[in-house]
């Protein structure tokens, strides 16, 4: 059976190529929302970390109707550390959107996304997007996209694949880079008749492989997949099995059955072969999971999801300040709410340590652990992490071997200097250099500890211009050792209130990360010290009363604004002997051992 009535797509980009404004035009045109109706931008973006970051997070279903055919869209994440979220959502769909930015082209998770659909034999249509941007590169796009269809083997098929120019912005889209769009009519129609149709048997027994996992309150965890065969019906019983092939719930009961319509999830009695629906009522349902027919038990082949490069420990928070701002401080709490993160992200690797109070959490990047942290946070957890490393392997011969980033560069010209310098002393090595009117983009292959810090040096050297972007690329020998950080701290010398006079002396050592007022603890981290070496300061420091006033003594003391830090600035900071205090209103950084004493004591028995 070939449904003719429905196309199942996912659209693909690198970070910030336009994929949720094009959803947008797409739900816009297609007549989801009232002429009246006041839509936010952004839309599919629901989530808070998401609007505030300008970044798709979780990959997101809606559909649209054109000329009575339904097409089901997957809006999923351009970073390369949610990759995850977009390797098992390619299982729904039969083809993509893959979208490139007129200007910057093809960049890193374009191929990583890219080389995933070509695996799975998907077809692609080519979305050309941003083509009003002034410094956009039309002729040139083309022949990128076309490299990088042959550099990742694609068939002949695949490289014969439809080009559209689009503007997500104005809604606009047309097959000619010559021609300027009216509305977004060439790409649905693009979509309708290259995308095939979902085929497979409805009559014989239900097979259907849930892809997305959702959570509520109400009902228990969500199934989210596509139906690979069969029809499904509400109060239906049926036999989950996970992909190893073990039965793993003989009488499971469908107890509510929904399929999206426009931005809405909608009860439906009954779907068929090709839909994607959202179905609940069964215990312990996870990603990777077959639904069956009661009778019937034939699990699907699930997609091996890539395997976590970055690990870092959490524990409960035993600050001198620990409890005082958050709602659940204990280890149990901590340890239910990471393991309840795995049900929903399978990237996501939890592993319990020697110590009850820790535990040992993977990812595949620091973004992707500093969001698992930021949500934490918001739910009123507290707790301190330690500094991310790299997760080694050994090959048979006994190599250490490391992960590796393919990291792409975008630079003005007079900062390709001071760039190349700081990749020697991380060990990146140099792929291409090529360039682009007045600016220059380089590629590099580093270690992925290389990277770690260097986010807010890149922005400094390049005045704020610069781009950069990466992606995992493999494992190869370990490259030796790299520094990791430059400068010291500056460390408290007492509990207690920061005082401006303290401050004021104290700001001559090194840059400040805290303001006049600010509650604080000895061995607590106050600054940054140029030197190689920790500083202790005494920032809670009052000026003494005497009995003769000088002139000019009671004039205000000057500080110099402090810089303050965000959650991945602080993780970007941390040393190896330094932990992050994450509350729901505060970031500390401090020593693993407080006192200054025993610090001192154990410095010099090394």
């Amino acid at each position: 059976m070939i449904r003719n009535d429905l196309r199942n797509i996912a659209i693909i980009a690198h970070v910030d190529h336009g994929k949720t404004t094009l959803v947008d035009e797409m739900l816009k045109q297609s007549g989801v929302f009232r002429e009246n109706q006041v839509v936010a931008e952004r839309v599919m973006d629901s989530n808070d970390i998401e609007r505030e970051r300008g970044i798709t997070i979780l990959a997101k279903n809606t559909s649209v109707c054109y000329n009575d055919i339904k097409i089901n869209i997957i809006d999923t994440p351009g970073h390369a550390d949610f990759g995850g979220e977009v390797e098992r959502v390619l299982e729904m769909v039969d083809g993509v959107l893959l979208l490139v930015d007129a200007a910057e082209g093809p960049m890193p998770q374009t191929r990583f996304v890219l080389s995933k659909a070509l695996e799975m034999g998907l077809k692609i249509i080519v979305v050309v997007n941003k083509i009003d941007r002034p410094d956009a590169r039309l002729d040139e796009i083309g022949d990128e996209v076309l490299e990088l269809l042959l550099d990742l083997d694609a068939n002949d098929e695949q490289l014969e694949s439809p080009v559209l120019f689009c503007s997500g912005r104005s809604g606009t889209a047309s097959l000619s880079q010559y021609e300027a769009g009216t509305d977004l009519r060439p790409l649905f129609d693009t979509i309708i008749s290259y995308i095939e149709p979902p085929q497979g048997d409805e009559e014989a027994p239900l097979q259907m492989l849930i892809s997305s996992i959702d959570y509520n309150d109400y009902v228990g965890r969500i199934g989210i997949g596509r139906i690979v065969r069969g029809k499904i019906n509400a109060n239906q019983q049926v036999t989950v099995c996970d992909y190893t092939g073990s039965k793993k719930n003989y009488n499971a009961k469908i107890v509510s059955l929904l399929q999206i319509q426009g931005l809405e999830r909608v009860p439906v009695r009954s779907a068929v072969m090709g839909d994607i629906v959202w179905i609940s009522g069964i215990e312990g349902i996870t990603i990777g999971d077959t639904i069956c027919a009661a009778d019937t038990p034939e699990p699907l082949p699930f997609v091996k999801i890539s395997e976590p490069t970055v690990e870092m420990t959490f524990s409960v928070n035993d600050s001198p300040f620990a409890g005082r701002e958050g709602k659940y401080v204990t280890s149990r709490q901590l340890r239910e709410r990471l393991f309840r993160e795995l049900l929903r992200d399978v990237s996501l690797r939890v592993e319990e340590t020697d110590s009850t109070d820790s535990f040992r959490v993977a990812g595949r990047g620091e973004m992707h652990l500093s969001i698992l942290i930021e949500n934490m946070r918001r739910e009123g957890y507290e707790l301190a992490v330690s500094t991310p490393r790299v997760l080694y392997k050994q090959d048979e011969n006994g190599r250490r071997l490391e992960p590796i980033e393919r990291l792409v560069i975008d630079v003005p010209e007079d900062c390709v200097g001071s760039v190349m310098e700081k990749m020697g002393t991380r060990k990146g090595e140099l792929v291409t250099m090529h360039p682009q009117g007045s600016r220059m983009r380089i590629e590099f292959l580093i270690p992925a500890r290389g990277l770690f810090g260097y986010k807010s040096e890149f922005l400094t050297d390049t005045k704020g211009e610069g781009i950069m972007s990466h992606v995992f690329d493999g494992y190869e020998p370990y490259k030796g050792d790299i520094d990791r950080r430059s400068t010291g701290s500056l460390v408290s010398f007492e509990t207690g209130e920061a005082v401006t006079y303290g401050l004021y002396n104290a700001q001559e050592r090194g840059q400040l990360f805290i303001t006049a007022g600010t509650p604080v603890y000895e061995g607590m981290v106050v600054g940054a010290s140029p030197k190689t070496d920790d500083l202790v300061v005494n920032v809670c420091k009052k000026k003494h009363l005497t009995n003769t006033r000088a002139s000019g003594s009671d004039d205000a003391l000057r500080l110099v604004p402090p810089r303050i830090l965000s959650l991945e600035d602080c993780l970007e900071f941390l040393a190896d002997d330094e932990l992050l205090e994450v509350t729901p209103n505060s970031l500390r950084i401090r020593k693993r051992e407080l006192s200054n004493t025993q610090r001192a004591k154990n410095r010099a028995k090394a």
